[in-house]
C-alpha cells in the first residue's frame, strides 16, 4: 500500500521514506523553527536585533473559543474546583436562525 510522506509524496512500494530532498526540506524546517520566537513565531535574528526595537506594530484579536473556554474554566475553578489535568473539549454551536 503506498504511503505519503513529507511534502505530500506518495512511496511506492521499494522506494526509500525520505528522499534527500524531503531530507533538505526537513532540515529547512528545523532550521527556520529554530530560529523562531516560541511566543510570536517571529524570526529571532530580527525580532531581537536592537534596530527593529520599534518595528512591530501589535493588534489585539479575540478567539472567542479560548474566551468560552477561559470562562468555563474560570466558573470552575471558582467553585473551588482542582484543575489538575483539566482538559477543555470546544465545540462550535450551530448557527442560530434569525
Amino acid at each position: 500500500m503506498p504511503r505519503s510522506v513529507f511534502m505530500g509524496r506518495v512511496v511506492a512500494e521499494g522506494e526509500p521514506l525520505w528522499l534527500a530532498e524531503d531530507r533538505q526540506w526537513a532540515l529547512a524546517l528545523l532550521e527556520v523553527e529554530a530560529d523562531s520566537c516560541p511566543e510570536c513565531g517571529q524570526p529571532w535574528s530580527e525580532a531581537t536585533d536592537a534596530k527593529n526595537e520599534e518595528g512591530y506594530t501589535a493588534h489585539l484579536v479575540r478567539c472567542h473559543a479560548c474566551t468560552a473556554s477561559a470562562q468555563r474554566v474560570r466558573a470552575y475553578q471558582d467553585k473551588n474546583s482542582n484543575t489538575d489535568g483539566l482538559h477543555v473539549h470546544l465545540e462550535k454551536r450551530a448557527k442560530r436562525r434569525g
